[in-house]
């Protein structure tokens, strides 16, 4: 059995225990693999108010945003030398685009950095970093994606797709559950990867899913696709108002409403 614990995430949807937090960000242990950090540090606290102190010795990094990395200091101050899985463009300075304001939304940590609390390892092919549990590494996105923000390059801003985007496949006996960060790399594509990496069905998708980037109907477009394939779906983080209402009123029985302090049994 793996469970999968919330500890950071827009909202906070329990009153018990008092003093969870949510910030706009991600994080949520998976077994005993810390999957990202959050923005604001909420993460350690929140995780011992749940009961769930940090102990884990791997942390992976779904990709390079600050909402995702920010907290990787807080966080691995609680943490005896793990092993930290991520692509090697984590670590890559990134903006957003000039008309959204185009502040840095990188991770704030240089990689030495980083380094001196964790052994780093950088990887772009899936690698199976529990028993059962796969970092999948770059996904290949034969549908659309959700790529966001700006890269600078000496010939001027150019689009960012987020090629560190990555999420976790945890093999269970009910089939495989995809947890994602963002989802950059496209709901659609990092199921289809998840299955070929994994050889089984992708049942339960649980985090941020970056559909509130997208048009009602693209949304109902990627429904008639999951219809009839998921048995559970947590929207989380980035998944957004609409594609909630929509992901609920079409999957009545699969969507779950969840954020800090959901506790789920995968």
């Amino acid at each position: 059995m793996v469970e999968l614990a919330i500890l950071a995430d827009n909202r906070v949807v329990t009153s018990s225990p008092r003093g969870l937090r949510g910030e706009w960000g991600f994080s949520a242990l998976v077994g005993d693999v810390l999957f990202d950090t959050g923005y604001g540090g909420v993460v350690p606290d929140n995780a011992a108010r749940l009961g769930r102190p940090l102990d884990a010795e791997t942390v992976v990094l779904s990709h390079g945003h600050d909402d995702h990395t920010a907290g990787l200091e807080a966080a691995l101050a609680h943490l005896d030398d793990p092993t930290l899985y991520c692509h090697p463009d984590v670590w890559r300075a990134r903006y957003r685009s000039p008309e959204d304001g185009g502040r840095h939304i990188g991770c704030p940590y240089a990689r030495a950095t980083v380094a001196n609390a964790a052994t780093v390892v950088e990887h772009e092919a899936p690698v199976e970093v529990a028993d059962g549990v796969y970092a999948l590494g770059e996904i290949p996105r034969p549908h659309a994606d959700a790529a966001v923000g700006v890269i600078h390059t000496d010939d001027g801003n150019r689009p960012d797709p987020v090629p560190d985007d990555q999420a976790l496949a945890v093999e269970t006996d009910d089939g495989v559950a995809v947890v994602l960060g963002c989802g950059h790399a496209g709901l659609r594509n990092t199921v289809e990867y998840a299955e070929s990496v994994t050889g089984g069905t992708v049942r339960t998708i649980v985090g941020g899913t970056h559909l509130v980037a997208r048009d009602e109907d693209e949304i109902h477009a990627l429904v008639d696709w999951l219809d009839g394939r998921i048995e559970r779906f947590g929207a989380a983080h980035c998944t957004g108002p609409t594609a909630s209402r929509i992901l609920a009123d079409r999957l009545p029985d699969a969507f779950e409403s969840v954020g800090v302090g959901t506790v789920i049994d995968l």
